[in-house]
């Protein structure tokens, strides 16, 4: 289960291909060979307990001749590390007990065997004294929490983390959870928590075991683009020599960073079509595809309007190379959902922006509030006099 430094985690690379197999939009061809690497994999790590599954799912065929020969295999390990624990609960030291625990933790976790991995390593967790080493527990228990991309696991896993963190902990495992919590929050949406833990992780990044360092970048960008202002952004993300030595490795990611901030709106554009396929087939960001799509146009469409008190549909038209009527229908949904404050003139073609007053939105917001709440010592006199 555990990589090497600077490799991903065999099981996270073989989640996504699991995901690519079921994505409507990768081609059969494509699927044949992921359907291969995936058996393979299965097999070579003895994944009973997951083969089951995918071959029950119609992902995989079933061939019981394997998945016999599998579990053969588990048992008689099973059997090895059971030995190794006597052993070392008999003649050895607390510190071999807990690596001989560990080790069949992380076999469990190596076959796919949620279930019986977490309990595992609960039990070594019981045999464990250094914070150090709880909070690699931890981040196996995390591992496998992204990987079936149960978020429930992965939450309290976090959670604990930072409770050992107070207890004590080193700056280089402090750094790697912000990192996991990180991705966490963007795989639940929570962009602007993400782009912030990214950014501080930036010149630490030592999580090759998620995802490569290219790939931290790129979810570094596309969080940052929807959550930090134009100021913040240029500071953090766009003269950051840590991503300027990067984002050149991933297509269109340059582009499309660079032409927001430049206000190249066509170019913009053609970065982002660039960018959706990737978008789209990324087991993270995949659910949340459509509300980023909409919140990358709400930013630059807002970026654009805030020049103007009024500007012909035309002219933005031409700037982001696509038609009026496209530009059209486009603005109408963002104002109607309240992402936009202009309106159109459909007859003069023009739209006029009308940029709320900051002042009297907190004054309307503050008396709301005030009457919110004499409503609510209203209510709390009455109980008192009864």
């Amino acid at each position: 289960m555990e990589a090497q430094e600077g490799t991903q985690q065999p099981h996270l690379v073989l989640a996504h291909k699991l995901f690519l197999l079921t994505h409507p939009d990768v081609e059969d061809i494509e699927k044949v060979r992921l359907r291969e690497e995936v058996f393979s994999a299965v097999k070579a790590d003895y994944m009973a307990p997951l083969y089951e599954t995918l071959a029950a799912n119609s992902i995989l065929e079933m061939d019981q001749a394997v998945l016999e020969s599998m579990r053969a295999k588990i048992d008689e390990e099973l059997k090895k590390f059971d030995e190794k624990i006597a052993d070392a609960e008999e003649n050895l030291g607390e510190s071999e007990v807990r690596e001989a625990h560990l080790a069949k933790s992380l076999f469990y976790i190596r076959i796919s065997d949620k279930e019986k991995a977490l309990e595992q390593l609960k039990l070594t967790e019981s045999k464990t004294v250094a914070i150090g080493h709880k909070m690699d527990i931890v981040f196996y228990s995390l591992q496998i929490g992204f990987f079936y991309m149960d978020f429930d696991l992965i939450s309290k896993s976090i959670d604990k983390a930072k409770n050992l963190f107070e207890e004590g902990g080193d700056w280089e495992r402090k750094n790697r959870l912000k990192v996991y919590e990180g991705l966490y929050c963007m795989a639940t949406r929570n962009f602007k928590r993400a782009a912030n833990l990214f950014l501080d992780s930036i010149s630490t990044f030592t999580t090759y075991e998620l995802f490569p360092y290219d790939t931290f970048i790129f979810y570094t960008v596309l969080t940052s683009i929807i959550s930090l202002d134009r100021v913040s952004l240029k500071q953090k993300v766009v003269d950051a020599p840590e991503i300027l030595t990067v984002i050149g490795k991933v297509p269109y990611l340059s582009e499309f960073l660079n032409s927001l901030y430049g206000c190249q709106y066509r170019s913009f554009f053609s970065a982002f079509a660039g960018l959706t396929e990737q978008i789209k087939l990324d087991r993270y960001l995949h659910p949340h595809f459509r509300y980023y799509m909409r919140e990358v146009r709400t930013v630059v469409y807002s970026q654009f309007l805030e020049s103007y008190k009024s500007v012909t549909m035309e002219a933005m038209a031409t700037a982001f190379g696509v038609t009026v009527d496209f530009i059209d229908l486009e603005l109408s949904r963002f104002i109607a959902a309240g992402k936009l404050h202009c309106k159109i003139d459909k007859v003069a073609g023009v739209l006029e922006t009308n940029r709320p007053d900051a002042k009297n939105a907190l004054y309307q917001a503050t008396i709301k509030q005030g009457d919110f709440l004499l409503n609510r010592i209203q209510k709390l006199s009455r109980v008192i006099d009864l």
